[in-house]
């Protein structure tokens, strides 16, 4: 696919009389020859007709997005940024909090769990990286993974954090649970009352270095 960028000049204005329009026009129309002209409203043929006479480019009723200053997208820039931050905070108290659950024979990984690897951990798990497509890991504790999932999950424990990919099979209890619930988000998955509850951390996945 081929595309152009252009930065055009919009002169947007609203039609409440037809001769006071192609007189302003005529006298300005040096300055808007290079100008796409918007207008709301009704125009009437006799504008239009104008406007092509002249070879004025202009569009009507049309909502164009509005351009920010410089100062504008810093301040939207600086905003996400401390949200971000926020989250993150947000999400690593909240892995310590669900790590200091993790006491039922706890196994600590740090390495990537790479594809035809399967791996059974009786007892709990704290995985610091990556589970690859094509990997799989069961546990009969809970579990922890800082890193995305695009591998299968079999986990048997109170409760589960994670961010999971469209690649990932995650089964908690038996029950497999959609992905679409688990993607692109850090993901608290916990067993209350014999039912699954899905809590997002975090809007998108989030690395710890």
């Amino acid at each position: 696919m081929q595309s152009n960028q252009y930065s055009v000049k919009v002169f947007e204005t609203q039609i409440d009389d037809d001769q006071k329009f192609i007189e302003f026009f005529d006298t300005n129309h040096m300055l808007f020859k290079d100008h796409l002209i918007l207008i709301q409203g009704k125009m009437s043929e006799k504008i239009q007709n104008y406007l092509e006479d002249k070879a004025l480019q202009y569009i009507n009723n049309v909502t164009l997005p509005k351009g920010r200053s410089r100062k504008a997208l810093e301040q939207e820039f600086n905003a996400v940024k401390t949200e971000n931050a926020v989250q993150q905070q947000m999400a690593e108290q909240e892995v310590e909090r669900l790590s200091s659950k993790l006491a039922n024979n706890l196994t600590v990984l740090d390495g990537m769990v790479r594809s035809g690897r399967e791996l059974e951990i009786d007892g709990d798990l704290l995985l610091l990286n990556r589970v690859n497509s094509g990997s799989t890991i069961t546990t009969s504790g809970n579990l922890i993974i800082t890193h995305v999932v695009d591998g299968a999950i079999r986990c048997h424990g109170n409760f589960m954090m994670l961010t999971a990919s469209h690649k990932a099979n995650i089964i908690f209890h038996g029950v497999e649970v959609d992905n679409k619930l688990l993607e692109e988000r850090l993901n608290r998955v916990e067993l209350k009352n014999n039912e699954i509850i899905i809590t997002p951390v975090l809007k998108k996945e989030i690395n710890w270095a």
